[in-house]
């Protein structure tokens, strides 16, 4: 049963690695006997009838392509790595930046808001103290 899987499968790969390779040419109009060009078929009429063992089979992601060409000797490729690399360093160490500003705003406003709150909470026992003395007073009629 496993041999069957593994051949199915195998077979059903292939299949769909030659209509992946047929689909990347380009077709070839025909020509009739009275010479008028007919349309090609298009992929997504063939691929219908293509492969049908492989409709439930995932193909193999790509593997993932760098962006720069490693360990290359050209100079203007060197420079354009060294220039990429740098731009990432100056990136990062500007967004640490960024965020180091903007905790100290953040702190710098937590302060500045407890300060207040401190001030008026002392402007207020001052308010009640000299308040509570009028009350003590004697009038002066």
């Amino acid at each position: 049963m496993n041999q069957i899987r593994s051949l199915l499968t195998g077979t059903a790969l292939c299949a769909f690695a030659t209509t992946a390779a047929f689909a990347q040419t380009a077709p070839q109009p025909s020509t009739t006997q009275s010479g008028q060009i007919q349309p090609a078929t298009t992929l997504a009429q063939d691929n219908s009838t293509a492969a049908p063992a492989a409709q439930g089979i995932q193909p193999p992601s790509p593997a993932p392509q760098n962006l720069t060409a490693p360990g290359s000797n050209d100079p203007l490729v060197q420079k354009r790595n060294a220039d990429a690399q740098a731009n990432a360093e100056y990136r990062a160490k500007k967004k640490l930046s960024k965020a180091q500003y903007k905790e100290t705003v953040k702190n710098a406003k937590v302060n500045r808001q407890a300060d207040k709150d401190a001030a008026n909470n002392a402007m207020k026992a001052q308010m009640q103290g000299q308040a509570g003395q009028a009350d003590n007073a004697v009038p002066n009629h």
